[in-house]
C-alpha cells in the first residue's frame, strides 16, 4: 500500500497539479491538508474519474482537509467532536485501517490567542486519541503539524529557536501524542534527518534548501513495522505554482 499526506495550499490553485501527481503515482490513500473549499467546492467528479473516492471536510477560505482513497471508505468523522468550527481533522476508516488527517493550526506569534489555540488543539488531539482508538489498532495519523519534531527537522535550527515551528511548547504536545502509541515512520526510515517536506516561499527558501520536516505519516507499531520506504516527493515543490510543501510518500507491504 502507497499512503501519501500533502498539504496542496489551496485545492483550486493546485487541482491539476495534483490530478497529474495521482495519476503519475497512484497511492492507494491520500491525505489533503489546507483544501480552502468549502465541501460543494471540492472536485470529487474529476478525483473520481481517476478511481479516487474522497472523504472531506471543508471550509471557505481557510484550512479543510480531505482523504482520498481507491478503495470504499467506510466511516467518517469529521472534527475533534466538539463546537470548534475550525475544519482540521477528518478521520476514515479504509478496509481495516483507521487514518487520520490533521492540519494543526500553524500558531501565528508565540504568546498570541492563536499560539494558545495550537497547543490546546494538539491537546485536544491527544486526547481524542485516548477516548476513540487503542495503540492495537492499525492506524495511521498523517499531516501537516505545523511542528519540527526536533532539530533534526530543521535545515538551520538557530534560525527557528524559540518559533512557533520549533517551540519547546509544540514539541513537547507533538511528543505526547507519540507517547500515545505512534512511530514517525519516516524517522525509522532516515534516522539521520536533514529532509524536509516545507519551504519558504520567501527568501529562495527551496533554492537554498532551507526546509523544515513539518508534515508527519506517523502509525501505530502493527502499521509501522511494515513500513518498507518513505520519501519526500520534491519535484512537487518544483515548476509553476507549486505548494509550498511536498508530499510525503510512504509504501507498506501487506
Amino acid at each position: 500500500m502507497i499512503l501519501a499526506s500533502w498539504n496542496v495550499n489551496s485545492i483550486r490553485a493546485r487541482q491539476e497539479r495534483l490530478a497529474a501527481w495521482l495519476d503519475k503515482v497512484r497511492p492507494d490513500v491520500a491525505c489533503l491538508q489546507e483544501l480552502k473549499v468549502v465541501d460543494e467546492a471540492f472536485p470529487h467528479a474529476s478525483l473520481e474519474a481517476l478511481g479516487y473516492h474522497a472523504a472531506t471536510f471543508g471550509q471557505k477560505t481557510y484550512n479543510g482537509v480531505a482523504v482520498l482513497s481507491r478503495t470504499k471508505i467506510t466511516r467518517t468523522i469529521r472534527g475533534l467532536g466538539d463546537d470548534d468550527p475550525q475544519a482540521r481533522f477528518l478521520a476514515v476508516d479504509v478496509d481495516k485501517l483507521h487514518v487520520l488527517c490533521a492540519y494543526v493550526p500553524n500558531g501565528q506569534e508565540v504568546g498570541s490567542d492563536k499560539w494558545a489555540y495550537k497547543l490546546a488543539w494538539m491537546e485536544r488531539l491527544r486526547a481524542f486519541l485516548d477516548a476513540h482508538y487503542s495503540p492495537e489498532d492499525r492506524l495511521v495519523l498523517c499531516g501537516d503539524f505545523n511542528v519540527a519534531r526536533d532539530d533534526l527537522d530543521v535545515a538551520r535550527p538557530d534560525d527557528w529557536v524559540g518559533s512557533v515551528l520549533c517551540h519547546d511548547d509544540a514539541r513537547q504536545r507533538f511528543q505526547a501524542i507519540l507517547d500515545w502509541g505512534l512511530v514517525d515512520v519516516f524517522r525509522r526510515q532516515h534516522p539521520g534527518g536533514g529532509l524536509y517536506s516545507w519551504w519558504d516561499y520567501r527568501m529562495l527558501g527551496f533554492p537554498r534548501n532551507h526546509g523544515l520536516r513539518i508534515d508527519y505519516v506517523l502509525a501505530t507499531e502493527s502499521v509501522a513495522k511494515k513500513c518498507v520506504a518513505a520519501k519526500i516527493d520534491r519535484d512537487e515543490r518544483k515548476g509553476e505554482k507549486p505548494s509550498d510543501h511536498a508530499p510525503v510518500v510512504v509504501e507498506f507491504v501487506a
